[in-house]
This record gives C-alpha cells, sequence and structure tokens, in this order.
C-alpha cells in the first residue's frame, strides 16, 4: 500500500457553475490536501485536517501552485500528430491532402508504438489525464494506443475508425472486417484496467450504408460502448453527405436511423445544425463536441454553445489535434472564449475550469472516476503555475481573485504553466520528460 499526500492551493467542482458568483459550485482552499492511496483519493480537505489523521504520510508541497483533477480531452486523434499545423485548406482538402495520406502509415506497427508513446507524452505534458481518441483504421493503432495508456495506468478511451470508402488504398476496412477487428478489440481492451472502447465510424462519407448497419450491430451488442462520430463541421461536408444519403431527413438523421444517438454518443464539431438535429439531440442525449481551435483554424463556423445548452442539451469541450491547433486544454479554453465572445455569448472562467474537468467527465459519464478531487475517485490531478512565464508572472501583480487567476491560465496559459501532472497519483510530467 502506498500512501501520498499533496499540498497546495486546492479547487475541485461539485457542479457547473452558474456565474463567477456561484461559490457553492466549487470548494477553493488556499492550503489544501489531497490524500492518496494506490490511486485512488482518500480524502480532500485542508492541510490540517487531512494531516491530522494521517501524520506519517508523505507529503509533496506544490504550494503556491493551484491543484485540481486533470484536463479531460473528449474529440483528438491519435494517428495525427505529425501532420497538426498543415497550412491552408478546409475541412475535405485537409483530409485528403495530410490526414488520409499520414494514417496510411499506420499500418505499421512500429510506427504505431512510437507516435503513442509520443501522443501520450504530449497528454501529460499539457496536463490531460484522459481523452477520447480517433485511431486508424487499423487494427495495430488501436492495440498500440490502449498498451500505451494501460503501460501509465492512464483512463483512455478510443476506436479503430470504420471507413470503407471515399479514402485512399490501404486506408479503408470493409463493413466485415471493420466489425470483426471492432469485435476482437472490444473483447480484448474494454474494461481492461483503465482503458474503454469507443465504437467509431468515422463520419458518413467515409461509411457505406452497409457500414453503417454494422455500426448498429456493434452499438446494440456493446451498450457499454461510447460511440463517437463526427457532424456538420463544414458546409461542402453536409452537402456531400446529403447526397451519399439521399433519403436522410439531414446529416445527424443517418447517425440516428441506423440507431447509434444516446447518451453515449459523442458528435465532433456540431456547427450548422438544423432545428430537426438540435431537436433529436435534446431527445436522444446525444453530445455535441466544440472543437474551437480546429473551426479557427479550418474555417469551419461558431459553435452555438449557449443556443444548445439552452434546449438542455450537454456540450463536451475537446482539442481535435491535429486540425485543432494545440495539445492544450487551456489554449483551447482560450479560444472557446473567443468564439463565444463573437456570438455575445460568454464563458466565465469558473465555467471554463468546470468544463475542462467535472463537465467532460459528465458528458462521459464518468464523473465519479474522473474530473473531480472528491475522495472515491481516480487520483488524476493537475498542478497549475499562473506565474510560469515572464508576462503571466507581470499579469499575476494585478491579480486580486481566483477567477483573475484562472482566466490569467485559459488565455495565457500552456504546457509551460503545467507544473506536474499526477496520473493515478503516480507523478508523471517530469517522468515522460525524462
Amino acid at each position: 500500500m502506498t500512501e501520498t499526500l499533496l499540498r497546495s492551493r486546492l479547487l475541485t467542482f461539485h457542479r457547473e457553475p452558474m456565474n463567477g458568483d456561484d461559490g457553492d459550485a466549487y470548494t477553493y482552499l488556499e492550503d489544501g490536501a489531497v490524500l492518496i492511496r494506490d490511486g485512488v483519493i482518500q480524502k480532500t480537505g485542508t492541510f490540517s485536517d487531512v494531516i491530522a489523521n494521517t501524520p506519517n504520510a508523505a507529503v509533496t508541497d506544490h504550494r503556491p501552485h493551484l491543484m485540481m483533477a486533470g484536463f479531460i480531452d473528449t474529440h483528438i486523434h491519435f494517428p495525427q500528430v505529425q501532420v497538426i499545423a498543415s497550412w491552408g485548406s478546409q475541412l475535405l482538402d485537409w483530409l485528403n491532402n495530410y490526414t488520409f495520406p499520414e494514417e496510411t502509415r499506420f499500418a505499421d506497427p512500429d510506427h504505431c508504438a512510437a507516435m503513442a508513446t509520443k501522443f501520450h507524452d504530449q497528454l501529460i505534458a499539457n496536463g490531460t489525464t484522459s481523452a477520447v481518441a480517433y485511431c486508424s483504421v487499423h487494427k495495430s493503432s488501436v492495440d498500440a494506443f490502449f498498451t500505451e495508456a494501460a503501460s501509465r495506468n492512464m483512463r483512455m478511451l478510443g476506436g479503430k475508425v470504420l471507413m470503407d470508402r471515399n479514402a485512399p488504398d490501404g486506408l479503408r476496412d470493409t463493413p466485415q472486417s471493420g466489425y470483426d477487428d471492432t469485435k476482437a478489440l472490444i473483447a480484448g481492451w474494454h474494461g481492461k484496467g483503465r482503458v474503454g472502447y469507443v465504437i467509431t465510424p468515422r463520419f458518413a462519407i467515409t461509411s457505406t450504408p452497409e457500414q453503417m448497419e454494422m455500426a448498429q450491430a456493434l452499438a446494440a451488442e456493446h451498450p457499454e460502448c461510447h460511440i463517437q462520430t463526427h457532424l456538420s463541421e463544414n458546409k461542402d461536408e453536409i452537402a456531400f453527405t446529403k447526397e451519399l444519403y439521399p433519403e436522410a431527413r439531414d446529416y445527424l438523421d443517418v447517425y440516428q436511423s441506423y440507431g447509434l444517438l444516446s447518451g453515449k454518443t459523442l458528435l465532433g464539431h456540431s456547427i450548422h445544425l438544423e432545428a430537426r438535429e438540435i431537436d433529436a439531440l435534446a431527445e436522444t442525449g446525444a453530445h455535441p463536441v466544440f472543437c474551437p481551435t480546429s473551426n479557427f483554424f479550418l474555417g469551419s463556423g461558431l459553435f452555438d454553445d449557449t443556443g444548445l445548452r439552452d434546449r438542455g442539451i450537454t456540450n463536451g469541450i475537446a482539442t481535435d489535434v491535429g486540425a485543432g491547433t494545440s495539445y492544450s486544454m487551456l489554449q483551447t479554453l482560450n479560444e472557446g472564449y473567443k468564439v463565444l465572445q463573437l456570438q455575445g455569448q460568454s464563458l466565465h472562467p469558473l465555467q471554463a475550469f468546470h468544463w475542462a474537468t467535472r463537465g467532460n467527465a459528465c458528458v462521459l459519464g464518468l464523473e465519479d472516476k474522473i474530473g473531480t478531487l472528491d475522495a472515491g475517485t481516480e487520483a488524476d490531478i493537475v498542478v497549475l503555475n499562473s506565474h510560469s512565464t515572464e508576462a503571466m508572472a507581470l499579469r499575476m501583480e494585478r491579480a486580486q481573485s481566483l477567477s483573475e487567476e484562472l482566466f490569467i491560465l485559459q488565455i495565457m496559459g500552456d504546457d509551460r504553466a503545467v507544473e506536474e501532472v499526477y496520473v493515478s497519483g503516480v507523478a508523471s510530467k517530469r517522468k515522460a520528460a525524462a
């Protein structure tokens, strides 16, 4: 039995803050502590209260930094780590010119393993302790992804993309092979340790109706698994989808008609939605995922967070690397703030940090395991340094509240602001860097 006590300023959320004055939504302690035993949080409170009951615990003191639950990224592409920051295209051209050629390289298991190590290193460097990832069409990419996650005891979700058309040679499966590979991967990985499988039809354009039927069968046979795909990111994409599925009422109806919408469904982007699609999201509980840096980079459009929330829809937020331009959830929140500003919507820093932690955990239905510092949850923790750059330190001289500090981290922070990261209670950032 290993027992560790982390001491620092502490922030954890109990629900989403309604505004900047909603102090009941979170706990903030100037001198807080988290007691960890065998990767699980045992107790959270003031340092004096926690240490009183565990006087022999090994103490790691992170003061004056700020400790909170590790960040959660609900939409990211593992095979795109080497095409991030590729110039000059909108969605469909970007896929054909950069993404698809790059993903063909993941037929090589050695390449998959090397990239899986680099990918997880980048997540940890940026304070992300859990993510939902698209792997390539190759079974070997999923094996490498989950092998690396398991070696670090990270709570990671992901799946092999199903795609049997409108992609180059070497990057297509068949309806049957996609089904068979997915079944084998679920049997081999789902629920093993802290990893979970996600059924992943890439998007309607790259799947035939026959493959969508196989995705429907997989979802029915494995209701314990999440489902992820893309929706209404780009107007040309929407038009092409309607050509391929002329019987569908709209883009979302392609997925809905194959029984793929539920509270476990993650729909990346969801920008250009029709009224019926919004009704269907509200009825089924499926979750749009806001990808602000990607939406800006590809010129896709502006995500209507407030409009969807007003319908009772719960949205995730994510980096979408490689069209997304940063692994940092801090920079994702930065760009998300700007997207909402352009629409007259607001994102208070307390709401932003809730979104990247407990909020995304709720989207995944995992708030009992990750996203907070509550006793009984898994000890995935990030320690943030709001003085990590000279510019931030200069700005912090005028900060007078927790909210101001959080906003400085949100707007000016990146991996340099991540002082340390704990995965299952184990200090991991410096180890990964070494």
